[in-house]
């Protein structure tokens, strides 16, 4: 065989050659000669590879070289090519040296895998295995098992290899369980599945859990119920049911569809009604009962699909005159149907039995809904109340159902009112007139042992009212004494050393029961029984004050008024506010009513008592009562008295309330004059800094209407330290309209000087103590100042000096003042009014000095001086009283029209006189 002349080595390899002559048995030589020819054709380049090989059969690099190269020679050519078989010899020359490289087994068996040889493939897999350790097969079988995985391998081939493969390593199952899965190889991957679940050291390394594994081996037995035998498929979903309870819905759903393959449809049934009546949980219920009404709907479907097929069969074998009886080749299925067709027995046409079977089913989901409910919690009173308006109309049902949930609601762990179930239950009789049996579930109700007493009295109170609606008055009241009576001596013995005391030890105390009672025998009896209830009501200590007033006014009613008192004032001595309060308004009110002033005292003891023991947030009632009785049946003047304690004692929040009463009737009795003692105290008695202004308001006002322009000025001065000019416009502008009425400029700068004055104080955040101290109100004496200082710190010849400042200043009463004057008010002209009404004129040093005149041009001169009457309201109504009394007479027409003369005509009829 000739060699091509491009195969020989050219000028340029002859370097190469003559040092491989040299050396045959480098390799680096080799290498760098075949890494010059690099961009040789291949059949040149594997003459070198073949003659480095023959020189070094041992080299792994140049055989891994040379097999990658003629690799990327044949991966475009089809599988059919020489050159492949070219490419596995030079792999098995390989293997001769390399048995022990994992990489050349790799690529050699990926090429045959690829090149679709099955057996080969197979068989050189086996010698990989063979010929490399252990520790290297994990190599081999990921490409092994992929092998045997692609489609058109023998199903028998794959089963062994991965049997073999789970002997290596056996925490792979998964893997095998989902490749049996997708063979379609039902039973065994049934068992391999059951197996893992059974092995507790089994663990997941695709992560599943064993409530997954369960699922899907459940999925398994059900869909493919007649591939899969051998396995106890019951037993084994059961099994998870009970382990399993996130998942129950879905299991009995597998389970009655195992049976539904089977063609077991009546056991389905079993299987769909067994499990709607043991879960516990409503989202479990919802997927069964839709389980079961599809397969219901299926079951109908199919049957009425398969009846209509018999009917065009039967009609074309009636147009057959032939008997088939006597023809042996007749199928054993015609020949039963052809001698059973017509007989009940062998009726196939029940379309309305199965439809009025799915009907039932459909008409009984709610009472299913409410069973799983109750059996989540069977002592909920609520449920057990819907379940029997489920069966409206049934009172069969009902009363079954009464029944069932009084035997199974314990009292003690309901959740609810469980003597509703009671009353209910007597009441579905009381409907249907039955009285004896209902009076039979009472007797029975009050003898339970319920949490509260409450719920004992309900039931008595319940038997009573049907007893009245039912006209039997006398019965009612003997229940209420049955009910109301004290358990004995014994009994309270028995129960004592039993340990464990029931509520009806301590119904005789229920207040529901003795107000029913009371009731009753206000109706139904007389006065002394009536009284004899409420005295053990008393006795018992367990009135209330609405039974007080009750008993009370039944006493007023039959005119024992002093009985009636002394209950008050039993009700009095028990309770404490706020409950007493409705007792002494009720009591007082009466008391007054009845007596008027012929028992004053007696009645002025009683509020002074009422008071006294009322809180004061309670007491502004007490105290309007206490002055109306003295306004209407007392002296004004006691009556003012009551208004201005009550003024005193309430609190700050109602003082400014109370002071508006006390004005008004002060007012009202003593004349307009008498108020200003009453604003002056309410001011001082400490109310908050916006009901002080409203105060100061209303008292200027008052000074305005008489004409004292110079106090409503000084009232104004005072209450401008409490209204700050950003935000209280209304008081500044009262102000201002009033220093234009009746002011002059002084008057009108003096108000805008204040106004800033304030209104920087108002901003003021930083004071000087000193300064503090000297502009603090005229309240705080010297001593207080000089004691402060000392506990400020300051040295004591600085405290002296202050002293020296802060002497005169605290005596001399001309300076500004911040405090409230009550009594003279100091006016802009130096003239101060006093408290008896005069004048007193105090020097003034920046006034002008003006020329005296003599009396007499005084006298000379016409002098007219303006008149105003005296307004009515300044006298009140005791002075109008007085001028009713004092009639036509004539001295008393000669001071009227004396009062109404001015001030020079009635000085010169002085001097007259």
């Amino acid at each position: 065989m000739s060699i091509p002349l491009e195969l020989y080595p050219s000028q340029d390899d002859l370097l190469y050659e003559e040092e491989i002559l040299r050396n045959p048995f480098s390799l680096k030589l080799w290498w760098r000669y075949l890494i010059a020819r690099n961009e040789s054709p291949f059949k040149k380049r594997s003459v070198i590879y073949e003659r480095a090989l023959k020189a070094l059969p041992g080299s792994y690099k140049l055989w891994y070289a040379y097999l990658r190269e003629r690799l990327e020679i044949v991966r475009n050519l089809p599988v059919t090519h020489s050159q492949h078989e070219s490419l596995n010899n030079t792999f098995e020359r390989a293997l001769v040296t390399m048995h022990k490289m994992p990489k050349i087994w790799v690529m050699y068996l990926q090429t045959l895998t690829e090149q679709k040889l099955v057996t080969r493939t197979r068989r050189t897999f086996d010698r990989a295995l063979c010929a490399l350790p252990v520790t290297q097969h994990d190599r081999i079988w990921g490409p092994y098992l992929y092998f045997v995985s692609q489609r058109g391998i023998p199903i028998e081939t794959s089963l062994r290899v991965y049997r073999r493969y789970l002997k290596f390593d056996p925490t792979h199952i998964e893997d095998f369980i989902e490749f049996l899965v997708n063979s379609e190889l039902w039973q065994e991957a049934a068992e391999r599945l059951a197996g893992v679940l059974n092995d507790d050291r089994f663990y997941s390394i695709k992560g599943k859990t064993k409530h997954q594994l369960w699922l899907e081996l459940c999925n398994l037995l059900t869909s493919h119920a007649t591939e899969v035998s051998g396995l106890k498929v019951d037993a084994i979903i059961r099994g998870g049911i009970r382990k399993f309870t996130d998942e129950v819905g879905r299991l009995w759903t597998s389970l009655a569809d195992y049976y539904i393959r089977r063609g077991l449809f009546e056991k389905a049934r079993d299987v769909f009604e067994e499990g709607m009546t043991t879960v516990v949980t409503v989202r479990d219920f919802s997927v069964i009962f839709d389980g079961y009404s599809r397969f219901e709907e299926s079951v109908l479907a199919a049957h009425m699909e398969s009846l209509d097929i018999g009917d065009e069969e039967e009609n074309n074998q009636d147009k057959e005159e032939k008997d088939e009886r006597f023809d042996t080749k007749v199928s054993l299925a015609k020949f039963t149907y052809k001698t059973l067709h017509g007989f009940w027995c062998n009726d196939d046409n029940d379309v309305d039995l199965r439809l009025a079977r799915l009907e039932h089913l459909m008409d009984r989901r709610p009472e299913l809904a409410n069973s799983v409910l109750l059996r989540q919690n069977p002592h909920n009173v609520e449920q057990w109340h819907r379940r029997v308006k489920l069966f409206e109309g049934n009172p069969t049902k009902q009363i079954l159902t009464f029944t069932e949930a009084v035997r199974t609601v314990d009292p003690m762990k309901a959740v609810g009112k469980p003597h509703t179930l009671w009353i209910s239950f007597a009441k579905l009789y009381v409907e249907h007139n039955d009285i004896a049996n209902a009076r039979v579930i009472f007797d029975k109700a009050v003898q339970v042992n319920y949490k509260t007493v409450d719920n004992l009295a309900s039931v008595w109170c319940e038997w009573a009212e049907m007893e009245l609606k039912h006209k039997n008055l006398e019965g009612a009241r003997e229940l209420m004494r049955r009910a109301t009576a004290e358990p004995s001596v014994e009994v309270k013995r028995r129960v004592a050393a039993d340990g464990n005391e029931p509520v009806q030890m301590k119904l005789h105390k229920s207040v529901r029961l003795w107000t029913l009672y009371v009731d009753l025998e206000e109706g139904l009896g007389t006065l002394e029984s009536t009284r004899a209830v409420y005295e053990r009501i008393l006795d018992l200590k367990i009135a209330t004050p609405q039974i007080i007033i009750n008993y009370a006014s039944l006493l007023e009613e039959h005119r024992y008024f002093e009985d009636a008192f002394k209950v008050y004032e039993r009700g009095v001595k028990i309770f404490k506010y706020p409950h007493v309060k409705d007792i002494w308004v009720t009591y007082l009110s009466k008391f007054v009513k009845r007596y008027g002033k012929s028992k004053l005292e007696r009645a002025r003891e009683l509020f002074e008592q009422a008071v006294e023991m009322a809180p004061a947030d309670n007491a502004k009632p007490l105290y309007l009562q206490y002055a109306k009785l003295e306004e209407e049946h007392g002296l004004a003047k006691r009556a003012m008295k009551v208004y201005d304690q009550a003024a005193k004692a309430l609190p700050d929040k109602e003082k400014l309330q109370m002071y508006e009463i006390y004005i008004a009737r002060a007012a009202e009795f003593f004349g307009v004059p008498k108020t200003r003692e009453i604003y002056e105290q309410a001011i001082e008695s400490g109310l908050p800094s916006e009901d002080v202004k409203t105060m100061c308001m209303k008292y200027a006002d008052l000074e305005k209407s008489l004409g004292e322009i110079d106090r409503a000025r000084a009232i104004y001065i005072f209450s401008s330290q409490f209204a700050d000019p950003r935000s209280d416009n209304d008081f500044w502008s009262r102000w201002h309209d009033f220093e234009v009425q009746h002011g002059n400029e002084d008057t009108f700068r003096e108000m805008l000087r204040i106004k800033r004055s304030v209104s920087a104080s108002y901003s003021q955040t930083h004071f000087i103590l000193p300064e503090n101290l000297m502009q603090k109100d005229s309240r705080l004496n010297l001593e207080e100042t000089v004691d402060t200082l000392k506990r400020a710190g300051v040295p004591e010849d600085e405290m002296a000096n202050l002293e020296r400042q802060l002497a005169p200043a605290a005596q001399d009463n001309s300076t500004r003042r911040l405090g409230f004057v009550s009594a003279g008010v100091e006016s802009q002209s130096g003239v101060i009014r006093t408290p008896d009404g005069g004048r007193k004129v105090v020097a003034d040093q920046d006034a002008i000095e003006l020329p005296e005149d003599d009396d007499e041009e005084e006298g000379d001169k016409e002098v007219e001086i303006a008149q105003r009457d005296v307004p009515a309201a300044v006298f009140g109504d005791l002075a109008q009283k007085v001028a009713e009394e004092v009639g036509e007479d004539g001295d008393a027409r000669k001071r009227e029209s004396d009062s109404k003369l001015g001030a020079l005509e009635r000085m010169k009829r002085h001097k007259k006189g």
